[in-house]
């Protein structure tokens, strides 16, 4: 039976607690919180083992095996040295760590205790990705991507609450090098650094604030971010971030030297663009056929794995989960490698340089 801590009891710890109530062989054995209340919540609405206010107490008390720290970036090197310390495994919400300095720091340290650690990249592990994933290994690119692009959009809301939460100096996202951004580009950097060779690539960063943040007097934070990543002479990617495309869209572009993929996260459809050549008008009718069956295929997998209720938000986290213990249990690969949790770390460090050069 694998013991179970978590720290840091709010909205995010239910993404956690609920896949990991789901799993054979796991318990909740304690979830911590600086606030007693919020622990307490957690502890009340998942009927875990216990609730603490204090981290030494939670590893002391249920001695877990691993350790999911759910709190702001802030706290993840000094939290994930703590549970190292003791013994835990310890999967970290995204991001990662701070910085790329920080990673190095975590995981160096988990090489000495013999212990391992992931990230919360979830989107990586959906049904769509992971038959992106497979088809990838399988070589129907012919050869390394020539090209990606990684497309993440996210919905500030209404004006009310885009004031009520930007417009908080003492908001701990404001806090972050990179603010809003740092919190949520791991998930779009991270697709791309999957599939990148070198472990310093050239990144160049344009970034503004959207016009709706400008209506708001809210110039100080940037919302629209776009990035071109060289890989060394022969890939290159584009990273997307906007809050102002409609409708929100999370895509994945792998373009290859013979055929290429398109992933669309939020319908969770896998596109094959295949090459062929056909006679005369033949290629503005047979292609989107093919396309449209495509479609189909995608809804009827989709429509599949919902009856069997495998097809839900949370899918590609608890796949995560469960691949980031099986990997403790048989000493199996990670499902995310060190090299990728440090080279979006890398990336997102030259992109927060480059548009918040005084931080």
């Amino acid at each position: 039976m694998l013991k179970i801590g978590i720290i840091g009891c709010g909205k995010q710890a239910d993404a956690h607690a609920g896949p990991i109530q789901e799993m054979a062989g796991c318990k909740i054995v304690g979830v911590c919180d600086r606030e007693e209340l919020m622990a307490k919540q957690l502890y009340e609405r998942f009927k875990v083992g216990k609730y603490f206010s204090d981290v030494y107490r939670l590893l002391e008390d249920t001695r877990p095996d691993i350790i999911h720290i759910t709190t702001p970036p802030q706290s993840h090197l000094e939290l994930g040295i703590l549970c190292l310390e003791a013994g835990c495994h310890v999967f970290f919400e995204k991001p990662f760590a701070l910085n790329s300095g920080e990673a190095e720091r975590l995981i160096t340290l988990a090489g000495r205790k013999n212990l391992k650690l992931t990230v919360g990249h979830n989107n990586q592990f959906n049904h769509a990705a992971r038959r992106m994933r497979e088809l990838v290994r399988d070589g129907f690119l012919g050869g390394p991507p020539v090209h990606m692009e990684s497309i993440f959009c996210y919905d500030l809301g209404d004006p009310g609450f885009a004031k009520a939460f930007l417009g908080d100096k003492s908001h701990w996202v404001r806090k972050l090098p990179g603010k809003l951004l740092h919190n949520i580009i791991s998930h779009g950097i991270s697709k791309i650094a999957e599939y990148l060779k070198n472990d310093s690539p050239r990144v160049i960063t344009y970034g503004f604030s959207s016009p709706f943040l400008e209506s708001i007097k809210q110039k100080d934070i940037i919302d629209e971010l776009r990035v071109i990543i060289h890989d060394n002479d022969y890939t290159t990617a584009y990273f997307t971030f906007s809050s102002s495309i409609s409708p929100k869209l999370h895509q994945f572009c792998l373009y290859g030297p013979v055929n290429s993929l398109v992933v669309d996260h939020t319908h969770e459809t896998l596109i094959k663009v295949s090459k062929a050549n056909y006679k005369s008008y033949l290629r503005n009718f047979i292609p989107p056929l093919i396309d449209a069956k495509q479609y189909l295929t995608n809804a009827g997998k989709n429509i599949e794995k919902f009856i069997k209720r495998d097809f839900h938000m949370e899918s590609g986290r608890k796949f995560l989960i469960e691949t980031f213990y099986k990997s403790i249990l048989d000493d199996a690969p990670l499902p995310i490698s060190y090299g990728e949790i440090i080279l979006t770390s890398r990336i997102m460090d030259s992109i927060f340089a480059q548009i918040y050069p005084s931080h």
